[in-house]
């Protein structure tokens, strides 16, 4: 068996599930340590590094860093990770001293960007303070692309939304507001060293049935109509709303039309409640609401009696999965009439590039979004890069935020002459000891035993009389506090020297997970998930997803196997070890930045 390579920051991440799982790699043990300490402005600066919007994020990030964290397999409930990042951003002091400074003398390159989204913003955070000049076109009168559009108030209050975009806005940026790009080729005809397509998918999916054209009056694109009641346009809907689809923009719909009116708010959807692409929270946010979600029901008909809209027509599907898990859904012959005032049209969203010419050298693909690398968002047009919504469709905002943040480190190397791809930068990392004495350390290694601690939230029915009472309070001191100590600081890693280990087991019998196992070396040839090896494991219910460290050979010829999965990384091993073979040290990744002096 092989030694796990431990030469690059790769085996380290991924045993930081949530770090991992962040599209931006935010250091999600190290900022919640600095909470747990009361270091709230620091925390909120390393988020800023990372995920630019730690107030906005703290608030409607998708969290897919939750479903992996670790404490989610000893316990229910993960650590609370997205609602302390609000924490920091809500008891941080004053940043402006620690922000980058701007270069007054710039660089002699002028970057282009399109779109005051999430990701064109991370792009000018990024190449702001190593001098680049950037003009930023926005069709809209402010910026924040959707989530100033399509995220509800009661979800990102707009002070919050305001307060963090200027952090960027005031970084010395030229913005053009009420500018709508019409045509790429006049783009490229201005002097632009690359430009950035930061868009979004803009294009809300319609539904082609009977009676589309008859009720036209009444039903609306959700995301057009979430704009609208952002912008001050819609601000009231008739009592009986349906809203069609089931994700995240449905939720909003939904909850948005009860807060202008709507006394009887259902949600249909095609797929069963729990295939539904709303995130969990969003889905009990709106039951808690008395908002009715209806699954297994799609619409085949808008229903119009003597030139006044009914209702929708729907006809009940029934789902089923095959050995692969591939959903498919079977139509049952029943149909049901749902009546209604308005209905709300939320099943997709799509790209939109009518404005880019065909023949400027900019290919597309057979769903009409630009052919991109991958690694460097690139477009077949060598100035032109795309990231967020507007690269490969709908996503989040936090991976609008890491394309933003790939983008940048792109363009910076074309700016230099250098291959967005072939050149570009690694990124390295540094391993700490945490030793503060012989069985001290210093970080918090004591496992608590609690459970997720509940945010405080305004009561439904007062929740619902307020378009922008923004209904989750956030934690107090205490709670945050309580819900930090939580993190069983997985960034903290257990490292092994074999050269002084003298195998007395110590480390095996104090491990309260049993994740410590020595076992003879086995054949060469054999894997380390091999059959006849992880059944001489104390734990042999293996994660396919996480890996098994394994040592050098030892002196006896014994291997060191240490499963990193189940591990808690609570330091008992190292405490225990009589030679210091073990040491818990924090892993630090040093991610690559635009490089441009």
């Amino acid at each position: 068996m092989k030694k796990t390579d431990t030469s690059n920051y790769r085996h380290f991440l991924k045993v930081v599930d949530c770090q991992q799982a962040c599209p931006a790699h935010t250091p999600v043990p190290e900022y919640i340590r600095l909470i747990a300490d009361r270091k709230y402005t620091q925390a909120y600066m390393l988020n800023w590094e990372s995920n630019v919007f730690p107030g906005i994020l703290g608030r409607v990030c998708d969290r897919p860093c939750e479903p992996a964290c670790r404490r989610g397999r000893v316990e229910d409930e993960p650590v609370a990770i997205c609602r302390l990042k609000r924490v920091a951003a809500d008891y941080r002091g004053e940043i402006e001293s620690l922000l980058p400074k701007i270069p007054r003398t710039k660089n002699g390159k002028h970057i282009a960007l399109i779109g005051a989204g999430p990701a064109s913003l991370t792009v000018a955070r990024d190449l702001l303070p190593l001098g680049y000049k950037i003009t930023l076109f926005e069709r809209d009168l402010q910026a924040g692309g959707m989530m100033r559009s399509q995220i509800p108030a009661f979800r990102l209050p707009e002070t919050v939304l305001d307060e963090e975009l200027e952090l960027i806005l005031q970084m010395g940026l030229k913005v053009r507001y009420g500018v709508a790009i019409d045509s790429m080729k006049a783009m490229l005809e201005e002097i632009f060293d690359a430009v950035f397509v930061g868009t979004g998918a803009p294009r809300g999916r319609d539904i082609n049935i009977p009676g589309r054209q008859e009720a036209k009056a009444h039903l609306t694109l959700g995301i057009d109509w979430l704009a609208s009641v952002a912008f001050g346009h819609t601000r009231s809907i008739g009592e009986r709303v349906l809203v069609l689809g089931g994700g995240n923009t449905a939720m909003d719909c939904c909850r948005t039309a009860k807060r202008l009116g709507g006394k009887q708010v259902k949600v249909v959807v095609r797929s069963t409640f729990e295939a539904m692409k709303a995130s969990p929270w969003e889905k009990s946010d709106a039951a808690g609401e008395d908002i009715e979600i209806i699954p297994n029901h799609t619409p085949i008909e808008f229903i119009m009696e003597e030139g006044k809209f009914k209702g929708v027509l729907f006809e009940e599907l029934k789902s089923s999965y095959d050995e692969k898990g591939k959903r498919t859904l079977t139509p049952t012959g029943k149909t049901v009439m749902m009546e209604c005032d308005e209905v709300l049209i939320a099943i997709g969203q799509d790209t939109a590039f009518p404005w880019i010419e065909r023949d400027i050298g900019i290919e597309f693909n057979e769903w009409q979004q630009p052919v991109l690398d991958e690694t460097s968002l690139q477009s077949t047009l060598p100035t032109v890069f795309f990231g967020g919504d507007a690269a490969f469709g709908p996503k989040n905002i936090i991976t609008a935020v890491a394309h933003g943040h790939k983008a940048a480190i792109s363009i910076d190397l074309l700016c230099q002459g250098k291959d967005p791809v072939t050149e570009r930068p690694v990124s390295d990392f540094n391993l700490v000891s945490q030793k503060m004495g012989i069985h001290e350390w210093s970080y918090h290694n004591k496992i608590k035993p609690d459970t997720r601690y509940a945010v405080p939230r305004l009561d439904w029915q007062e929740a619902i009389e307020r378009l922008a009472s923004e209904v989750e309070l956030g934690y107090d001191e205490k709670l945050a506090l309580g819900e930090a100590h939580r993190c069983l600081n997985c960034d903290v890693h257990t490292i092994f020297t074999e050269a002084i280990c003298i195998e007395c087991s110590a480390c095996e019998d104090v491990c309260p997970v049993d994740c410590i196992n020595f076992i003879p070396a086995q054949a060469e040839g054999i894997e380390v998930r091999d059959p006849v090896v992880v059944n001489r494991l104390r734990v042999s219910d293996i994660n396919p997803e996480q890996e098994l460290f394994v040592s050098a050979p030892l002196k006896t010829g014994h291997l060191m196997i240490k499963d990193e999965d189940v591990c808690l990384h609570c330091g008992l091993c190292a405490e225990r070890c009589p030679t210091g073979a073990w040491d818990m040290k924090k892993f630090i990744l040093n991610d690559a930045k635009a490089t441009i002096e």
